[in-house]
This record gives C-alpha cells, sequence and structure tokens, in this order.
C-alpha cells in the first residue's frame, strides 16, 4: 500500500510519518506538496502533524485551501482512507471531513507527554488491529487539541460508533484527570460516518519504535493495511 504523506509550509511530523511508514512491511510512502493536485497512484492519504501556515488564523484554517485539499476531498468522497495526525485532524475537520473543531487546550498550554487511549471501536479501517477495550500509550504534543463538538455531534458520534479512541487512566477509565486537553467526552480520535475519514490528536508514527518508548502505534498503521 502506497501512501500520500501530505507537506504544508509549517508541517514538522510529515518525516516522522514517511520514517514509520516505510519501516512497516507492504507499506510504502512519500510526499506530496500542498500544491499539487493529484493524488493518483496513493492508495491512502496522511495529513500530518506540525503548524501549516504558522497555524495564522487558527489551525487548520488556511490549509484547507491548499490546492492538494482538494485532491483529498475527491479521494475521500470515493471511498480512499485518509488519516489526519494531530495538526492534520484539525485541518481534517476545518475541511468539513470531519465534524467538531479542535480549540485551545483547557490549561491554557502546549502539552508534550504520552497518553493513553482506550480502543473504542475494533471494526474500522482505522482499529482493526487492535481489540475493543485495548489501551495504546502514544505520544501526543499540541496547545490546541481540546476536541469540542456541540451535544447533537456527539450524540451521532456517539450512535454511530464513531469515536474510535478515548484519553483513559492505566485501568481504562475514561477518567477527567486523564483528559490532557479538555476534549469533550474525552474524545482522543473520530471517524466519519462513511468510517473512511479518521482523526486523531495522538501521533501514532512517534510510537512506533521501541527507541521511542513505544510501538502501540503500529496497530493504526497495520490496521489501515489491513483494509
Amino acid at each position: 500500500m502506497k501512501f500520500a504523506v501530505l507537506r504544508f509550509p509549517g508541517s514538522n511530523c510529515d518525516q516522522d510519518c514517511i520514517h514509520a511508514l516505510n519501516a512497516i512491511p507492504g507499506a510504502s510512502a512519500d510526499y506530496v506538496w500542498h500544491k499539487d493536485t493529484s493524488l493518483a497512484g496513493f492508495d491512502a492519504v496522511v495529513v500530518p502533524g506540525g503548524f501549516s501556515y504558522g497555524d495564522y488564523l487558527r489551525c487548520g484554517a488556511i490549509a484547507r485551501f491548499s490546492p492538494v485539499m482538494k485532491s483529498v476531498k475527491e479521494f475521500a468522497n470515493a471511498g480512499g482512507p485518509v488519516i489526519g495526525i494531530c495538526n492534520g485532524f484539525q485541518i481534517l475537520c476545518e475541511s468539513g471531513l470531519l465534524p467538531g473543531a479542535l480549540v485551545r487546550n483547557r490549561g491554557l498550554h502546549f502539552v508534550c507527554e504520552h497518553v493513553n487511549l482506550r480502543v473504542e471501536q475494533h471494526d474500522s479501517r482505522f482499529t482493526n488491529a487492535a481489540w475493543t477495550g485495548q489501551i495504546l500509550n502514544i505520544p501526543i504534543a499540541h496547545g490546541e487539541g481540546c476536541y469540542f463538538a456541540e451535544d447533537e455531534t456527539l450524540e451521532r458520534l456517539r450512535i454511530n460508533g464513531q469515536v474510535l479512541l478515548r484519553y483513559c487512566d492505566e485501568q481504562g477509565r475514561a477518567a477527567d484527570e486523564a483528559n490532557p486537553n479538555g476534549s469533550r467526552e474525552n474524545i482522543a480520535g473520530i471517524r466519519n460516518e462513511a468510517g473512511n475519514v479518521f482523526g486523531l490528536m495522538p501521533h501514532p508514527e512517534r510510537a512506533c519504535d521501541p527507541l521511542l518508548g513505544s510501538t502501540d502505534g503500529l496497530h493504526i498503521f497495520k490496521s489501515i493495511l489491513k483494509g
């Protein structure tokens, strides 16, 4: 499977994604510049983390207008798998590919640490290599990672099984003290209704090597490979 890893001015996790994906058997990855208008030859798209366009106006607000994002929308509408990580999640929400928004952390500080995540659904294109209730240890690094959505949207996410990851403690409890940014209902990652677009604030590409302290991020990428 060939992954397209987008590059915007200000992206800084694109190289991490390339390195992690090219080390997984059956996967390959290459960069796609934000001014490109074609995703031909790619089987999946990664919208990586960083600070696209310097986070001017608000995170992801300018990146949504990049030429490549028109192609990403077309790719997603045709059923292609798209994963947005951190700033990528913000871009997908700004683009309307995912509901809700990412706002300032409740503590108003940038947070960089490993967190525990509870897998809420195993029967998804992005978590099928894990099991429901499994706890993953994956790092976060963000200042605007608080997921917000109105009550009606949250109810729809619950009913449709669109919440794939929640922040939790070591026992798997989605407790408030385990919520690093104030996200509503401890939400760390969601998918769209069609199930082929996934956004998450944690960085699975930084948890694919034992030297980094965790390999739990491989569950996410291997799930995409399984389809």
